[in-house]
């Protein structure tokens, strides 16, 4: 890892989300990232399961780039809504909010999420390991993938 790296990863700053103001930030990013780059209908993004999740907003020198979720589900602990926006992809934001995530949760060996085919070499790095076949969500192929804690 590059100075460079180091650097950008450590002006990451990453909060649950508490404020208006954090929630219209993520918002923009899921809709960015989600419904305008991915083409996802914004009646599949928003879901009902916007309430009952734990929302977090990472930040780059104050700017909004990246945001995720994660809640309770009858498997286990479901991390979800990855997005970053692209101005800040490969600078770290991403390995950022899983980690962030992982700190915050206690049984992580319950951790799974369901990961778009084109990002499971990145979940990889993170921890998880893919199983079962493909499926399809909001057309875009995914596999799930489950949390070997070490």
């Amino acid at each position: 890892m590059g100075e460079s790296s180091m650097r950008n990863r450590q002006n990451i700053v990453i909060n649950i989300i508490e404020s208006d103001i954090d929630v219209d930030a993520s918002r923009h990013i899921r809709e960015v990232v989600f419904v305008v780059e991915q083409e996802v209908p914004p009646e599949i993004e928003y879901d009902e399961f916007e309430e009952s999740s734990t929302h977090i907003l990472a930040r780059i020198d104050g700017e909004a780039v990246g945001t995720a979720r994660w809640r309770q589900t009858d498997q286990g602990q479901k991390l979800e809504r990855f997005a970053v926006l692209k101005s800040a992809r490969g600078q770290g934001v991403g390995e950022a909010l899983v980690n962030f995530i992982l700190e915050q949760i206690e049984d992580k060996h319950t951790s799974y999420l369901n990961s778009q085919v084109v990002a499971i070499d990145f979940y990889k790095r993170c921890g998880f390991e893919a199983i079962g076949g493909i499926f399809y969500e909001a057309d875009i192929p995914h596999r799930k993938m489950i949390y070997k804690a070490t």
